[in-house]
């Protein structure tokens, strides 16, 4: 089997004339950190002749000072000799960089590969974007080189990071910031982030605003904030569950995000304060999060207020209100049409318990005030029949209100008819609800949630809350006829 394999040598060739084609004419590697090595690309070089061929050289056109490696047929390098192609073969030419932003002088690394000399000769562009960046990194044990871990509440964890300096508690739009680990914000301090800020997370990377610690992350309509994982290749750039959560402390408070992307992460933000019922631990406004493998956002006993929020595409629930607690959502969008894998949850989901084990090995389940769970001219929708579901246990407040929304509700099976806060018939409860609508958006699975000119949320909203939100999510007047949901509906192409 060894002496057939594709890998000998022992057959006889000629030269290749300068007539080799390959997969691609030119290689992009997409953008990379500063010193930060790239994925690994490939490219296939074709022999189509009925000739066994060899290569006299491939190279790359800076020779040795070049920042990309080449691997040919197996072997790593910069300059090969003499590389045989079976006649209609190919072999795979491999390629990755690793480039230090400070040592050249266009952001733009630009080579090729070089097949052959002459007038023989052909080649192939490589093209890398390289950018400058913050990074920030845990810090680790000298000696041990051990990675260190977070201490919360004055215990140590597992978790791997580190508090932020005072020096760092300030994120520009001048550079990308690259977390590696968990950054938490201390306690009694505020983290700003500038509108125009990337923030780029490593895989099982964070951020933690500690308790008394406050975040403001704070774009405009023209400059958004972006947090995202930093697998910047386009076969990732919708790849959910690339990096942590940004988790909010039990404790943290007058936390604020707008004009912000949160996408492909675990999580996408995780709210675990023992709210107040009159100050929002949270306010997010005209902001987006997308293709979260867990939860969009996950509220546990706390206050959250959102206005002109779209949450789509998420492993669970786009919105999961748990163990009671405040939230009022006015113009917004939850959007599940998950296709990753069979999603248990709904959409929204909002509840006022939580469970554990006793020492005696016994289930118990203990109760929380729901103070507020109001949802006033939202599109709750997905590709489940069920998108939205109060789940009540009694012994706490529960209360809430539905308006002017439209829901994906519905119980062929007849699973709720019991459920007495699932009564959309309730007027105390509900107003004006379209129930299994048509949103019509855009595109699901780009998490397009535009609503277009078929849309049964056209004209639907409350018009004295709109008046309260008079711009939807892209600056758009909502002030006259307004829609339901972040958006007003457009005419599509």
């Amino acid at each position: 089997m060894l002496s057939i394999s594709s890998c000998r040598k022992d057959f006889s060739t000629t030269p290749s004339f300068g007539e080799l084609t390959f997969s691609k004419d030119t290689v992009f590697l997409d953008t990379v950190f500063t010193n930060i090595g790239s994925s690994t690309y490939n490219l296939k070089i074709y022999n189509k002749s009925n000739t066994a061929i060899s290569i006299p050289s491939i190279e790359l056109a800076n020779g040795a000072n070049s920042n990309y490696r080449l691997n040919v047929d197996g072997i790593p390098g910069k300059s090969f000799q003499d590389i045989a192609v079976l006649a209609n073969d190919s072999v795979y030419v491999f390629i990755e960089t690793t480039i230090d932003a400070s040592t050249v002088t266009n952001p733009l690394y630009v080579d090729k590969i070089l097949f052959d000399t002459g007038i023989k000769e052909q080649q192939v562009d490589l093209v890398t974007l390289v950018q400058d960046a913050v990074f920030i990194f845990p810090g680790k044990d000298p000696i041990s080189m051990k990675i260190d871990s977070l201490s919360l509440d004055g215990s140590p964890t597992n978790i791997k990071g580190r508090f932020l300096t005072n020096s760092e508690l300030t994120f520009t739009n001048t550079k990308p910031y690259v977390i590696y680990g968990y950054a938490a914000v201390p306690e009694n301090k505020t983290l700003t982030i500038d509108a125009g800020a990337n923030i780029y997370f490593h895989s099982n990377s964070g951020l933690i605003v500690d308790k008394k610690a406050t975040l403001k992350a704070n774009g405009t309509l023209n400059n958004q904030i972006i947090f995202e994982g930093d697998r910047l290749e386009f076969r990732h750039s919708n790849t959910p569950g690339q990096w942590g959560t940004i988790w909010m402390r039990a404790g943290s408070k007058d936390n604020e995000i707008s004009y912000a992307t949160i996408k492909n992460g675990t999580i996408g933000i995780l709210v675990d304060s023992i709210g107040s019922p009159t100050t929002p631990t949270l306010t997010i406004k005209n902001s987006q999060v997308y293709n979260s493998s867990n939860f969009g956002i996950l509220g546990r006993e706390t206050n959250i207020t959102g206005e002109n929020l779209v949450i789509g595409n998420t492993g669970q629930s786009a919105l999961a209100c748990t163990i009671g607690g405040t939230y009022n959502f006015t113009h917004c969008t939850f959007a599940n049409y998950w296709n990753h894998s069979l999603r248990q949850f709904p959409t929204v989901l909002v509840n006022n318990f939580f469970s554990y084990q006793n020492a005696n090995n016994q289930e118990v389940i203990e109760t929380r005030n729901l103070h507020a769970a109001n949802f006033i001219n939202c599109i709750i929708d997905g590709n489940n029949n069920i998108e939205f579901i109060l789940d009540k246990v009694d012994g706490s407040i529960f209360e809430y209100t539905i308006k002017n929304s439209l829901i994906q509700f519905n119980d062929i099976n007849n699973s709720f008819t019991t459920n007495n806060e699932l009564n959309f018939d309730d007027t105390a409860h509900y107003q004006h609800i379209i129930l299994n609508g048509t949103p019509h958006f855009k595109d699901t699975f780009l998490n397009q949630f535009i609503i277009g000119q078929n849309s049964d949320a056209i004209k639907k909203a409350d018009e004295v809350s709109a008046q309260l939100i008079p711009l939807d999510l892209l600056g758009i007047d909502r002030t006259t006829n307004p829609d339901i949901g972040a958006y007003q509906h457009i005419v599509f192409n």
